[in-house]
């Protein structure tokens, strides 16, 4: 896999999925755009961005610095996202409208301030990061669930506007992944302990995902050699979704 002389922008890059793609697509030789609310730290490959997908103007002024400093883009990781939990009874509107401006129309803005770039390219890619729970009902998760089927959709729709241009729309639908925010649900439970033994135990393979393994579907997918992918989902969630192992 090599992105020598690609440029990439990935947003959510300041920890988590996000940071772990950075450093893949460094690895392989990418230059890449790090857009964050608190971006990663400049160093080889890295060109840290402040950037608020929640925000049109930021992100326009993120591609202009792109733009500016790198020339052009290849490829446009749009990861950053944001977790909930409950069911329907137990998030309020805020909280619908907070998840789904981040998750849902965080992608559409990301996608459209990036788009002009993409279409100079000879190896335009979009990746999104969905989940699971976009195919999958898992208890407690109603909103996050629901903005993160809305982000299949989606990476669906873009992938049937772009394929005349050339331009390749994907998704990973990772399961439950060892992040900072899974180690801050996990922490905020009466016995932490306890509750990532649970977790585990509910994981066909035996343990949690790691965020390196996601980067690196991540990068399969915008890799230019995979270049007959486009509108496909792929699972990243240790069999969790596809079938379970019994007792």
């Amino acid at each position: 896999m090599s992105f020598d002389g690609m440029v990439a922008v990935v947003t959510g890059a300041g920890s988590g999925i996000g940071l772990a793609t950075v450093e893949h697509l460094v690895a392989a030789g990418a230059r890449v755009a790090a857009l964050d609310l608190v971006p990663p730290s400049e160093r080889f490959g890295v060109l840290p961005v402040v950037a608020d997908v929640t925000d049109r103007a930021s992100l326009a002024a993120a591609a202009r610095t792109v733009e500016t400093a790198l020339g052009g883009c290849d490829v446009v990781v749009a990861n950053a996202g944001i977790g909930s939990v409950g069911t329907v009874e137990d998030n309020d509107d805020d909280e619908w409208h907070r998840v789904y401006d981040v998750n849902v129309v965080g992608v559409v803005r990301t996608a459209s301030a990036f788009l002009p770039m993409l279409r100079r390219s000879s190896h335009a890619s979009i990746v999104t990061t969905a989940s699971i729970v976009s195919t999958t009902g898992l208890p407690k998760r109603a909103c996050y669930g629901a903005s993160k089927g809305a982000v299949l959709a989606l990476t669906m729709a873009m992938a049937a506007d772009l394929a005349p241009e050339r331009i390749r729309v994907n998704c990973v639908c990772p399961g439950t992944v060892d992040t900072p925010w899974v180690g801050r649900l996990l922490a905020s439970a009466d016995d932490p302990d306890a509750a990532r033994a649970n977790l585990v135990a509910r994981q066909p393979i035996g343990r949690l995902g790691t965020a390196p393994e996601i980067a690196a579907a991540i990068a399969f997918l915008a890799d230019p050699a995979n270049g007959y992918v486009t509108g496909t989902a792929l699972a990243i969630d240790g069999g969790i979704s596809g079938f379970q192992i019994p007792n």
